[in-house]
Order: C-alpha cells, then structure tokens, then sequence
C-alpha cells in the first residue's frame, strides 16, 4: 500500500528533518532514485494557542509583558526577542515564580489523582506519551532504580550534601493487547510503591504515574516541568510533538538525537539540551553485534537488573520483563530498543542534569538573599 502511495502520490514527506533522511536513504530509497523530486519534509508542529497561550497563562501574561506585545502568539519568531532579556533579574524571577506557580498545581493533581504528596522544590522530572519499548520508559524507569539504590547505600548526611530531590512523573497509555508495555506501567507503579513509603528517600525522590493521563492532564504537567524526558531509540521516533510543547514552556529536555529532537537542540542550543545514546545510524551495527555475541553491559546495568530481580519492588516476577534486555536473537529478547546499551550514557547524562540544576538553585538563592553570598564567599 505504501508503494502505491509514492506511485500515485504528488509528494512524498517526512515529519522530522532526521525522519525524511530515513524515507529517502532507507525506506524508499530506490523510488528516491527514481523521482528525487518528489521527497521533501514537513517537520510536525503545535499550536502556541493552546500549548503557551491557553495552558500557561502566567508565562504568556510575562512575555507579552516583556516584549511589549501579543503577536508572538501568531507569530512564534518574536520569541526570540526573549533572548535580551535572559540575565535580568526581574525577568528571571517572574520565569521562576510562573514556574513555582505551575508545579503547585501539580502538587495538587498528584495529591488528587495518586494520594502521594510531593515537594514543589523538588525538580519536577517528566515523561509523558504513549507507552512503548521504542520510546523507553523502561530506560528512565531503570535509571530511577539505579538512582534509588545509589541512596540507599548513602548516609543521611551524604544525601543531603548530594542528592537533587526529584519528582519523576510519568503519564501515557499502552495498548490494551500490548503485555510488555502493561509490565512496564506496573514496574513503575511498583517502583513508585515502594520509593514513596521510604522514610530513608523522604522527598528526596518521589516516583508517579498519573493515571487517565489526556490532553487536559497534559495542560497541567507540561508548564509546571523543569525536565522533560524524550528518550526513544535514535531513529524510531518519526517526529514527536510533546518535545516542542516543553520546549515551548521553558523546559529543559534530555534525549536521544532522534525525531524532531535534532531540530530542537539546533534551536535551543548544544548547551541546552542533554543529549545522550547512540545515534540512528549506529543502531543497526550495534545490533548486528548484539546477536554476534559481541556486547559487553556496562556492569551498573547488571547490577540494577539483579536488584529488580532482588524483589525489592514487590512480589510480582519482573523476569519476563528483565529477559527481553538480555540474551542474543528472538522475538522479544536481545534487548531490540537498546536499553543496555544507552543505559550508561543516560545515567551519565542525569548526573549532568544533576549538577545543572544545583548550580541553577546556588544562583537562584544569591539572587534571593546576596547577603548569604557575600558571606559564604568570605568564609571560603
């Protein structure tokens, strides 16, 4: 049917700029050849109405207010008239007390949906989609493990000197026939159980997954996020749209370079967006050597794998689940989305989210007290 498609059709597109790469180079390489002409691409895209104008009201009022006028809303491009206002104070602080604002609410719709309470101060870590092993929400979850398990072996003082508190929110829905995909919302689930009722963790790391998650949820959680989480395996994701929605809102994102990521990280700046994992081209080698034998996991990987297994989460068997990241060939094993294999590279990348955001909350609080600055700069 897809050939008919390109035949009969005027003009063929991908959705990202990486995605009509693909199109031409892999999936329809040789009618590429034949008529070049016809491929072209059309990066996906949202409304600023609804995802700035209507969602996050209080961001919306603070660049109207700044750039002196509303237009932006129809015309995107006037945002980067934001740029020269970046190191102002009184720019910075309204930015963080909309940012504030946003996350209460949150805080209320977790307490509502999920029963847990979680701190407002924490950073607000996000991921939210359709549930899928390309798009990994195993992969975030198993880092969140890794960082659990890593409190657990600290004092209460190294804790408190070096843990960021963090509130890692997850929302999407799976396929009702899709049985690995429903072993993964209950892994996080059962993470979430057991990390929430840890008086050792307090708030330092809060785990949830809101449930019904929908459009209506998605105006909420998308302005109140600091981190957003688009972590699918390099060259699976056509586009994505949700990664433009929280870049939209002042939210910093970590992922893959796949989808409409690449274009994103072009815009925002190398600086600000945490890029990690292999890239598209790269897959198909890496699996190749998958099934040769010739992959090697990174022993933090093993290590969070038979913590899971431990049943530290739970009386549920999460075998099948660990199973499909293991192994050389088969249907639903030798780890196909690559988890194991980005697996240290995105831990390595948090840990650079980790110091970012301190250093962010060390010039937040000069700026709020310069006095406290001033005095810790004389003791050092």
């Amino acid at each position: 049917m897809a050939n008919l498609c390109v035949v009969g059709g005027h003009a063929v597109n991908g959705v990202a700029e990486i995605h009509s790469e693909i199109v031409k180079e892999e999936v329809f390489n040789s009618f590429f050849k034949l008529w070049p002409e016809k491929f072209q691409n059309k990066t996906n895209g949202v409304t600023p109405r609804r995802w700035i104008r209507f969602c996050n009201q209080e961001l919306s009022k603070i660049i109207t207010d700044w750039i002196g006028t509303e237009d932006w809303v129809l015309n995107t491009e006037k945002l980067a008239e934001l740029r020269k206002f970046v190191d102002n104070d009184d720019f910075q602080t309204q930015w963080r007390q909309a940012k504030r604002s946003n996350k209460l609410k949150v805080v209320s719709l977790i307490k509502e949906k999920t029963g847990y309470s979680v701190s407002p101060d924490a950073m607000f870590d996000v991921q939210v989609k359709r549930i899928h092993e390309y798009k990994r929400q195993l992969l975030n979850i198993l880092g969140i493990v890794y960082r659990y398990k890593k409190m657990k072996e600290m004092s209460a003082a190294e804790k408190k000197e070096k843990c960021v508190p963090r509130v890692c929110i997850f929302g999407g829905k799976a396929f009702a026939t899709y049985v690995q995909a429903k072993r993964i919302v209950k892994f996080i689930t059962d993470v979430g159980a057991t990390v929430n009722h840890d008086p050792e963790i307090g708030d330092l790391l809060k785990v949830v997954f809101v449930p019904d998650y929908n459009v209506s949820v998605a105006e909420l959680l998308i302005p109140a996020s600091e981190l957003s989480q688009h972590i699918s395996t390099a060259g699976m994701e056509a586009s994505g749209t949700s990664n433009m929605k929280f870049a939209m809102n002042g939210c910093i994102l970590i992922g893959t370079l796949d989808g409409a990521n690449v274009e994103i990280r072009e815009e925002v700046g190398e600086d600000n967006f945490f890029l990690f994992g292999a890239k598209a081209h790269e897959i198909a080698g890496l699996r190749k050597e998958r099934a040769e034998g010739k992959f090697v996991p990174d022993p933090r990987f093993e290590e969070i794998k038979e913590y899971v297994r431990s049943g530290v989460f739970g009386s549920y068997n999460y075998d099948e689940l660990i199973r499909s990241l293991e192994g050389k060939k088969g249907f639903g094993r030798a780890d196909y989305f690559l988890v194991g294999n980005d697996f240290p590279s995105y831990i390595e990348c948090q840990e650079k989210v980790d110091e970012a955001y301190q250093d962010q909350k060390a010039k937040m609080d000069e700026n709020v007290n310069p006095e406290h600055s001033r005095l810790i700069q004389v003791q050092q």
